[in-house]
């Protein structure tokens, strides 16, 4: 095919997509459809948009933490100056990527952009390789997902080590995660390794966020902190501060969002922010950045209902709701728990089980909803939690919840399909913030 065929359909692909995504936001709605059709037309539209960027193509992926991670980045990568492209509503799909791209390119097919930062799940980053090989990876973690989506602990991590092994420039890993930082020995000859992780001082505290099988067993070291890679250093639930060897610290930095994990997240984007910057980091810009950065939609995000307090916390995994109840669930609240098993939730639930809910004992839970409300409710009652109420109509349930509990803070944990659902009526009460075009897969 010639240069100028090339070019042609490319435009054409852009085209299709523009005439698509107009006609879906005037039905009113966001969708990842836009995007389906525009890889239809070309299947390497993004190699011959997001490919071409001067400064990159930067891949955030692992089991927990990714919007919040990729969101602090971005942040940070924009403070210092830089024109990023990103997947703000975290489209883990390729088709979701070229939706959001389309918003942002021109009909020439040029994006305006510096670099790419990327939000990808570990299936699908593979995908996007394959049409993109990314100059930077930043894997964050391994834990037991969905299991009927991406199986057991040891296939996601073939998965990002088969994406480490695509990247050409530069990997970010956790070294506190042992299935993440054996990845070091797959990374491409002459691409630079860089680890984040926590300042020993609080080793101790690593089980509230990761799976017994997860963590470093007692016979294995950890690699060996350099002086470009970052380190958490915790002051209190909200701020702290990411030091480096070379003195070059970031904070203290209070951040919007509470609890360790935030603060993790926070350290593997400093990390790989300074990475990608270069002589160019500045710890003052990281540090008001991070300090801007809003919590995203769910991941404790807290909306003011009628004066009270109501947060949404997304739930998805047994490491990540245990994260959560450690994070959120000390605090006396009126609690409700929104479980469903659509194909964006994992449709096998079992993981329940694997969750200890026993800090919800004293104050118990309001109420169940969602597809699952009866297979949540049996599930607490197992850890002698109980549950006022079952209601699996959402909008049903959040109507009975405010109502009940409307004098209170309030806090809803949810999957999340129930989650989306739940922002949805909430933005229409409340006049929040649109959330965008949300991946739809």
């Amino acid at each position: 095919m010639t240069r100028l065929s090339l070019v042609l359909r490319t435009q054409a692909a852009i085209a299709a997509g523009k005439v698509v995504r107009a006609a879906s936001r005037l039905r009113g709605g966001g969708s990842a459809l836009p995007g389906l059709v525009a890889e239809k037309v070309d299947p390497q539209l993004l190699a011959a948009t997001i490919g071409r960027l001067p400064d990159g193509v930067v891949v955030v992926s692992g089991t927990n933490g990714k919007t919040t991670t990729t969101k602090m980045l971005v942040a940070i990568v924009r403070e210092h100056g830089k024109a990023v492209f990103t997947n703000p509503t975290g489209s883990n799909f390729t088709r979701g990527v070229i939706s959001a791209m389309l918003a942002e390119i021109g009909p020439n097919g040029r994006l305006t952009a510096d670099l790419a930062i990327l939000e990808l799940d570990e299936a699908h980053a593979l995908r996007f390789a394959k049409v993109v090989p990314p100059t930077h990876s930043l894997l964050l973690n391994v834990a037991r997902d969905q299991l009927d989506r991406f199986a057991e602990i040891d296939h996601t991590a073939r998965l990002l080590t088969s994406l480490a092994e695509q990247t050409s420039t530069g990997v970010v890993l956790n070294r506190d995660d042992s299935f993440v930082s054996r990845i070091q020995t797959h990374v491409q000859p002459g691409a630079t390794v860089r680890w984040f992780g926590v300042d020993p001082s609080i080793a101790d505290r690593l089980p509230e966020l990761q799976e017994a099988d997860v963590r470093f067993s007692d016979e294995q070291e950890l690699p060996a902190a350099g002086p470009s890679d970052g380190l958490l250093k915790p002051l209190d639930d909200r701020e702290f501060l990411v030091t480096f060897a070379d003195g070059e610290d970031v904070g203290p930095v209070t951040l919007q969002q509470r609890g360790l994990a935030a603060m993790i997240n926070a350290t593997a984007a400093t990390s790989m922010a300074r990475m990608l910057l270069g002589e160019a980091f500045r710890p003052a810009l990281a540090t008001a950045a991070l300090a801007r950065v809003t919590p995203p939609f769910g991941r404790g995000e807290v909306i003011d209902v009628e004066g009270q307090p109501l947060e949404l916390v997304l739930v998805k995994n047994p490491a990540g709701f245990t994260v959560a109840l450690g994070t959120y669930g000390s605090t006396p609240v009126a609690t409700m728990i929104a479980i469903n098993d659509n194909y964006a939730d994992g449709q096998d639930v079992s993981w329940l089980y694997d969750v200890s809910f026993e800090s919800l004992r004293e104050r118990g839970v309001a109420l169940t909803s969602g597809v699952r409300a009866y297979d949540m409710a049996l599930r607490l009652r197992y850890d002698d939690v109980v549950t006022d109420a079952v209601v699996p109509d959402l909008e049903q349930a959040l109507d009975t919840f405010l109502a009940d509990h409307w004098a209170e803070p309030k806090r809803i944990f949810c999957t999340y399909t129930a989650m989306m659902r739940l922002r949805r009526v909430l933005a229409a009460r409340y006049d929040l913030p649109d959330f965008g075009e949300e991946a739809t897969a």
